[in-house]
């Protein structure tokens, strides 16, 4: 089974949806399962993961409702308030909701206290690694280290990296953030996903070429056991289609065995976020 592990939908406000600027006019629309549907049908993607875009418990009842509605969601990555004081009865209210493998908060750009050296967001994580959901990470490359100090603190979640940590390839840095991928990668428990990297390159004038020594970094450090296809459609259409994202990724696998490339294009996808968990309960 394919899968595309990282999208996203929304009916577009101008208030909840502030950072889609003017300049992002392509993107300045709703986006929903009918958009996404034919796409997937054309380049024979049978699931996804819908991926939280607004930090409102509105946004995940809104995705787990699309979910219910849409087969092809597999599983839907929502929001939790995990500076809550009571997160026990936050994470229960969703325990009844099979869809729902994860939680991630937009913590790029985000000062570090209010997330990455947070104590509170800290203890909260921890509870969230005693049941059966996952958190995805979302920073910019430049917040890496603190990344890394905060997820060593942590052991025992299951994380993985959105847009390969977000490297800054328009500018072609590199050197930093592939040491600090490799120390992210050393957590035998951190997945990462190779994704969203067409819109941290050039927009208009980016190449394979610009792209393919970050995915190269990316299978060399987490292997192809955990390293997992998403497309981050609709945010993509700033710099290119869905059909130009997959056909990348698609181009720099072919070098790998048959088995090598359903990992990455799928199976890994479903290891990680336990779609075959079959059971809605703690644990």
């Amino acid at each position: 089974m394919r899968i595309d592990a990282h999208h996203h939908f929304w009916q577009f406000e101008p208030v909840r949806h502030y950072w889609i600027s003017n300049e992002m006019a392509v993107i300045r629309r709703d986006f929903f399962p009918g958009d996404l549907a034919p796409i997937l049908k054309d380049l024979h993607i049978a699931g996804t993961i819908a991926v939280q875009a607004d930090e409102t418990l509105e946004e995940t009842r809104f995705l787990l409702n699309l979910a219910e509605k849409n087969d092809f969601i597999k599983g839907v990555v929502g929001w939790i308030n995990l500076h809550s004081n009571d997160i026990d009865s936050e994470i229960s209210n969703f325990f009844s909701h099979s869809k729902l493998v994860g939680f991630r908060s937009i913590i790029q750009g985000a000062a570090d206290d209010k997330y990455l050296t947070n104590k509170l967001f800290h203890e909260n994580l921890r509870k969230l690694s005693k049941t059966r959901f996952t958190y995805d990470l979302l920073v910019y490359h430049d917040q890496m280290p603190s990344l890394i100090c905060m997820t060593e603190k942590l052991p025992d979640n299951d994380f993985i990296l959105d847009h390969l940590g977000k490297p800054d390839i328009r500018n072609k840095e590199f050197k930093t953030w592939k040491d600090n991928l490799k120390i992210l990668a050393s957590n035998p428990r951190l997945y990462c996903k190779m994704s969203g990297m067409i819109t941290e390159a050039d927009f208009a004038n980016w190449t394979y070429e610009d792209l393919m020594p970050y995915m190269e970094t990316a299978v060399e450090y987490f292997g192809i056991d955990r390293i997992c296809f998403g497309s981050d459609w609709p945010v993509c259409l700033l710099a290119g289609s869905y059909k130009q994202v997959h056909d990348t990724v698609d181009k720099f696998i072919r070098q790998l065995t048959k088995t090598e490339q359903e990992k990455i294009f799928g199976l890994n996808t479903l290891q990680f976020y336990k779609l075959n968990h079959g059971s809605s309960t703690q644990g």
